[in-house]
């Protein structure tokens, strides 16, 4: 990913030098490309000199104690007024850190969210730059010539001070989490569910893919789905193992939603179900003594079932958006950042591994509504989900009926039922923990009270 953006940058104009621990690795990269305007550094010290000031760094290492490492091996040649950019997926709490201890000697860090995998970018990401607003203006020419362009700008914009450029890239990689489990369960409705063969799938997924659940992800589910192993003829897929990794952004979407006070059932969901995917032996040993649920065969497949399917994963979709967004505004009011929502889901329209035609809308309805308190409030969004609501939860229904997991398609409408409903049972909750722990509750009929207890026995 580092060498395809380097080669991104130099493209547009702006030559670049590089350098890697590896010689070999810096070596091959610099051979492979004659006549470009790249500086292969073979020490540190060589590789800062050979910057103009201020000087520019980009760092795209594994998060944690790499990029410390990797600060470290340059910080010793930088002067007052010198940038380092991070690209990776650090946790935006360490970048705060860095942040504060690399201003002690007058230097700035650039906390960059930059998503699109390695073709991305080379041909274009979506970057999520958060830091000092001055040092940021330092590499705007440059990160908006190298992002994703799409009709209304590159697909880069000012996110905010501090770490809010990996916050806001930590909460898309949930998104993404959410989008990819809601799609491998519909795909498992498809296949185990009604029995369809893997390019009967493809064509689905294709179709879907040129209406409202156009994306990267659609996208690419339909050209995996054609794929065959040449040793076998089999469809590529049936051959992968199901076991799902995952590197600890979503985790941290999880942990910090808590410590935030806001639900993302959908992401949490799809985070569940990758870590139960990891327990293969377990889940093998288990199917042999706990049986499906005998409820006979699924209906022969028809295109109502295939337009229930599309709307289950469209309104599903809209909750987990819904849930990623109001965690950004949350953790932009706690720490003081200022988002824009609209131009966060404007920047995501390209690039991005979350790209898709759904985003025009959401860029919309914060164009509509600054203040927006959730997606499903939005009049589009709103009736979008009306429209799909019995499609939904016909689907969900079906599957659970037969045992096929679908708890990020149940956790989005939970959410959603448990949203939209004035009257809650937690009524009686907040009362047990009044009659074992004295926790108080409030009155319905008499709020000038406040909290009270009564001796329940």
């Amino acid at each position: 990913m580092g060498q395809n953006l380097a080669l991104n940058i130099e493209r547009n104009g702006f030559p670049i030098a590089v350098y890697d621990r590896e010689p070999p690795v810096l070596q091959g990269f610099v051979a492979r490309h004659p006549g470009k305007q790249i500086i292969g550094a073979a020490t540190p010290e060589d590789f800062v000199r050979s910057l103009e000031r201020p000087r520019k760094i980009i760092l795209l290492v594994k998060a944690g104690q790499p990029v410390d490492w990797t600060i470290d091996l340059v910080k010793p040649f930088l002067e007052k007024g010198d940038i380092i950019i991070d690209g990776g997926n650090s946790h935006f709490k360490e970048t705060e850190r860095r942040q504060a201890e690399l201003s002690n000697s007058g230097l700035f860090m650039i906390g960059s969210g930059t998503s699109g995998g390695e073709k991305g970018a080379l041909l274009g990401p979506s970057l999520m730059p958060g830091g000092d607003a001055q040092a940021y203006e330092q590499i705007r020419p440059i990160w908006e010539a190298i992002a994703a362009k799409v009709p209304d700008g590159p697909c880069v914009t000012y996110i905010g001070p501090g770490g809010s450029g990996h916050f806001v890239k930590m909460v898309h990689n949930g998104i993404e989490y959410g989008d990819m489990e809601l799609i491998a369960e519909a795909y498992g409705i498809l296949r185990q569910g009604f029995g369809l063969a893997v390019d009967q799938v493809a064509d689905i997924f294709d179709e879907w893919n040129r209406g409202d659940l156009e994306s990267y992800l659609i996208e690419i589910t339909a050209k995996i789905l054609r794929v065959k192993d040449e040793e076998t003829g089999k469809p590529l897929v049936d051959l992968v193992l199901d076991k799902a990794g995952q590197k600890g952004t979503g985790k941290w979407t999880s942990q910090l939603a808590l410590d935030l006070g806001v639900p993302i059932p959908t992401i949490d969901a799809a985070i569940t179900s990758r870590v139960l995917s990891s327990q293969k032996e377990a889940r093998v040993a288990a199917s042999k003594q706990i049986p499906a649920p005998n409820s006979g065969s699924f209906e022969a497949f028809s295109d109502e079932f295939k337009t229930a399917i599309h709307d289950a994963l469209y309104a599903s979709k809209i909750c987990s958006y819904a849930q990623g967004m109001n965690l950004i505004k949350a953790g932009s009011d706690e720490f003081g950042w200022k988002i824009n929502l609209s131009e966060v889901a404007r920047i995501w329209q390209g690039g991005c591994i979350i790209r898709a035609k759904f985003l025009g809308r959401i860029k919309e309805a914060y164009l509509r509504d600054r203040n927006l308190a959730s997606l499903l409030l939005d009049s589009e969004f709103n009736t979008k989900i009306q429209q799909a609501q019995a499609g939904w939860r016909k689907v969900i229904t079906l599957a659970m009926q037969h045992g096929l997991p679908v708890l990020a398609m149940s956790s989005s409408l939970g959410y959603f039922d448990i949203y939209r409903s004035a009257d809650l049972p937690l009524n009686l909750t907040q009362a047990q923990r009044d009659f074992f722990g004295s926790h108080t509750y409030e009155r319905v009929d008499k709020p000038e009270l406040g909290f009270v207890h009564t001796e329940w026995e």
